[in-house]
């Protein structure tokens, strides 16, 4: 039975740490080229900031993942 909890609690851990990580790569790689971009033209601030924002759903979609593995295991 405490092992089925640890395993939960790995499971968890693992949705939101692996999307984490998955959206701060993308954001990398996402922020850079809007960096490059607004040297060019300044105009393109607000694009490059609500492009560099579209990958934080990835951390909420884990998040879900996670309340449902823990609420559906309780």
């Amino acid at each position: 039975m405490a092992t089925d909890v640890g395993l939960i609690a790995i499971g968890a851990g693992l949705a939101i740490g692996m999307s984490a990580i998955a959206a701060a790569l993308a954001e990398k790689s996402i922020g850079t080229a809007a960096i490059g971009a607004m040297a060019e033209k300044e105009s393109l601030f607000g694009k490059g900031l609500i492009l560099t924002v579209i990958p934080e759903t990835l951390v909420i979609f884990g998040l879900v993942a996670a309340i449902l593995i823990i609420g559906l295991a309780g």
